[in-house]
C-alpha cells in the first residue's frame, strides 16, 4: 500500500514588489486640519513560477482626501513565491486566495503603516482582514458573470 505524498505549504521568498508613494498637495496637505477620509483597496494576483512554485502579489492601495484634494496616496505590492505541492485542485483556489494572503498581509501593513508616517502623516495601521471572506465574494462574483461567447 502506497502512501500519497503529504501536501506542501512553503514560503520560499517574501519581498515587497513595487511600492508608489504620492503627496500631491505638499506643503500644503500638511496645513490641512481636518481628518482626511481614508480608503483601502486590496486585491491580489496569482500566476504559476514553475511547476509547484506560485507567486501571490497582495496589492494595497490607500488614499486619503479631504474634500477633493488628495492628502497621500500610496500603493504597495507585497510579494510571495510558495511552494505547493500534492495539494488538491479543488483546493489550490483556497490555498492561494486565503492561505498567502494570510500571510503576506502583516509584511504590507508594516509597511503601509512605515511610508505613510515618512511621507510626513500619522501612520495608516491596517485593520486585519477576513481573506476566507473575500475568496468567498470572488468567487460568488465570477460564478454571477454570465459566460462569455466564444469569439467566431
Amino acid at each position: 500500500m502506497s502512501e500519497s505524498p503529504q501536501p506542501t505549504f512553503a514560503i520560499e521568498k517574501i519581498y515587497l514588489r513595487d511600492l508608489s508613494v504620492e503627496v500631491p498637495n505638499a506643503p500644503e496637505a500638511f496645513l490641512e486640519r481636518e481628518a482626511p477620509n481614508i480608503q483601502v483597496n486590496i486585491r491580489s494576483n496569482t500566476r504559476a513560477v514553475q511547476d509547484g512554485m506560485y507567486e501571490v502579489v497582495l496589492i494595497v492601495t490607500i488614499s486619503a482626501k479631504v474634500n477633493d484634494k488628495t492628502m497621500f496616496l500610496v500603493e504597495a505590492a507585497q510579494a510571495g513565491v510558495f511552494q505547493i505541492r500534492n495539494v488538491p485542485q479543488q483546493d489550490m483556489g483556497p490555498v492561494l486566495g486565503i492561505a498567502c494572503p494570510n500571510t503576506l498581509f502583516p509584511y504590507v501593513r508594516e509597511t503601509i503603516s512605515t511610508v505613510v508616517s515618512r511621507a510626513g502623516f500619522p501612520p495608516v495601521v491596517l485593520a486585519p482582514m477576513n481573506f476566507e471572506a473575500i475568496y468567498q465574494q470572488q468567487l460568488q462574483q465570477m460564478q454571477q458573470q454570465p459566460p462569455s461567447p466564444a469569439p467566431h
